[in-house]
């Protein structure tokens, strides 16, 4: 039985365990949802590895398993948390034109069940593997902020790091992500009455509006560095010179030289009106994912299996950021995009489509299944030695 046919044959299983899976509503730092949904992790990776779990104080049990093999050491990297409110599933949940919607079932439930399904298939079938190792986070919708080092290890003791969140339509696989910050501008104006004596003010709202367009002065469209002062607050009451205003500030550069330049000038920002100050706080929480000559070597792999399946798979710049940017910035050849081909991600109308996952999972399968060879047995000599030399992980990205 091929791959394609053992998924096929399995897929109704495959959806039935998927409806289980997404009533198991699990929004981030909900703890008792996320503990229930990672016991249901628990209950179907245990019987292929060495299973282990560690509670993040906050948001719920980061989930990992270790199952040993030859050649490449893998990661396999997904999250169980979602941005839906507790209530959303029987509203959102239905089947239809061969499409399932609900809360999560794209970001990304079904991609976890994509990782239990292969080692289902591992453990059905006597082919050689890889040494795995898969970590599945609480948190990735905040930021991954108590996962993110445990992330990093991993990664760093891996070759190749496979991620599972959703592809699009088209199947694409992405090789490269921004990476991604959060900036707060506080202005301390001088209050003053408007009618009185508005001279003995100063604005913090004008002053916000000035700082604002400083902002946005920064983008460059040409390198896809985007800056979003995207929310604003100040004032108080019409009648009175406002003293505080604040700027919520959204960032995203594809390289790690955008990001310094982007920080160095956010805090060297200065004020323009007499009487104001700025207070300027924030930071990049996640680094951008750069294409590799690894990673790009994997993806003409992965690229090469599709074709012997019957599918066409391109490599795109994506420019929402995941935990696949961590893994990268951590050394291991990544690629991100093996979950089902969907759309609507924090969309009401987030969907899968369901005759497509037999074909994803034989590709994801089949691609693991080939690296378990060493990795300089087929990767080129600079991609072997990009593996073998780390890069320094900056805090300044971390």
């Amino acid at each position: 039985m091929t791959t394609v046919e053992y998924f096929t044959h399995s897929l109704p299983d495959l959806l039935h365990e998927l409806r289980l899976f997404v009533e198991i509503e699990s929004p981030t730092g909900a703890v008792a949802q996320m503990d229930r949904a990672a016991a249901f992790l628990q209950a179907r990776l245990a019987p292929h590895g060495e299973l282990s779990s560690r509670e993040l104080t906050g948001f719920g049990p980061l989930v990992q398993l270790h199952r040993p093999g030859t050649g490449s050491r893998v990661l396999l990297l997904a999250h169980y948390d979602t941005i839906w409110p507790i209530g959303s599933w029987p509203e959102l949940w239905r089947r239809d034109s061969g499409r399932i919607y609900g809360p999560g079932v794209y970001d990304m439930k079904c991609g976890l069940l994509f990782i239990i399904w292969l080692l289902r298939f591992l453990g059905d079938h006597t082919r050689p593997h890889p040494t795995l190792d898969i970590v599945l986070t609480p948190d990735e919708e905040l930021g991954s902020l108590a996962s993110q080092s445990h992330v990093r290890r991993a990664a760093a003791n891996a070759d190749f790091a496979l991620v599972l969140e959703p592809t699009t339509l088209d199947g694409s696989l992405k090789v490269a992500r921004k990476g991604s910050g959060d900036y707060v501008v506080e202005v301390e104006g001088r209050a003053a009455h408007q009618g009185a004596e508005p001279e003995a003010g100063a604005n913090a709202v004008v002053e916000a509006a000035h700082q604002i367009l400083r902002l946005h002065a920064l983008e460059d469209t040409e390198s896809g560095t985007t800056v979003g002062p995207n929310v604003v607050e100040g004032g108080t009451v019409p009648n009175t010179v406002p003293d505080r205003a604040r700027v919520a500030v959204d960032v995203r550069a594809w390289t790690e030289a955008e990001q310094h330049r982007l920080d160095r000038e956010i805090r060297g920002l200065e004020p323009v009106l007499d009487g104001t100050r700025l207070h300027i706080t924030g930071r990049w929480n996640r680094p951008p994912m750069e294409a590799s000559q690894a990673s790009l070597e994997l993806f003409a792999r992965a690229r090469s299996i599709a074709v012997g399946l019957g599918q066409t798979v391109e490599a795109v710049r994506w420019g929402g950021s995941s935990d696949a940017n961590f893994a990268a910035a951590a050394g291991a050849a990544t690629i991100d995009g093996f979950g089902p081909a969907g759309e609507g991600a924090h969309q009401r109308g987030e969907n899968i489509v369901a005759d497509t996952i037999p074909a994803r999972l034989a590709l994801l399968t089949e691609l693991v299944i080939s690296l378990a060879q060493p990795p300089e047995s087929w990767l080129s000599e600079g991609a072997s030695e990009q593996l073998r030399d780390r890069p320094y992980e900056s805090d300044h990205c971390g």
